[in-house]
């Protein structure tokens, strides 16, 4: 259930940065926030929450995709929250840093029956007990 929501999370951030905001106004709010490479950072934040959303949700590649999203989470934290505080209510890094932990979380667990990995895992031990 985690993963699921988590994904959700993601999914609409970078829907918003692609189809809300648009890329290119993600690339000038990046300049703006003077994000390095803002071309490519709005590119990677967009299709990497969006991307990396679906994924947690259908278990794909967990610990590639929560290292990727932790990078993205970082770097938000770094360019735009930092300065802020801590607290979420001011703009600050606690809600980035949240899904940060919940990445590591999931990231480190097994999907289960539920996600794609677990379920090619348990497959392949299937396999190597007969």
């Amino acid at each position: 259930m985690a993963r699921v929501i988590l994904g959700f999370i993601f999914i609409m951030h970078g829907w918003q940065k692609l189809h809300t905001n648009g890329i290119d106004a993600t690339q000038a709010g990046f300049m703006k926030m003077d994000v390095p490479f803002p071309e490519f950072s709005a590119y990677y934040a967009t299709y990497v929450e969006l991307v990396g959303g679906i994924l947690l949700i259908l278990g794909i590649l967990m610990p590639l995709v929560s290292i990727l999203l932790i990078a993205d989470m970082i770097g938000a934290i770094i360019y735009v929250h930092a300065d802020k505080g801590f607290w979420n209510f001011d703009g600050g890094y606690e809600f980035p840093l949240a899904l940060i932990a919940a990445l590591v979380a999931v990231g480190l667990v097994d999907t289960g029956r539920t996600g794609v990995d677990g379920f090619v895992t348990s497959r392949r031990r299937r396999r190597s007990e007969v």
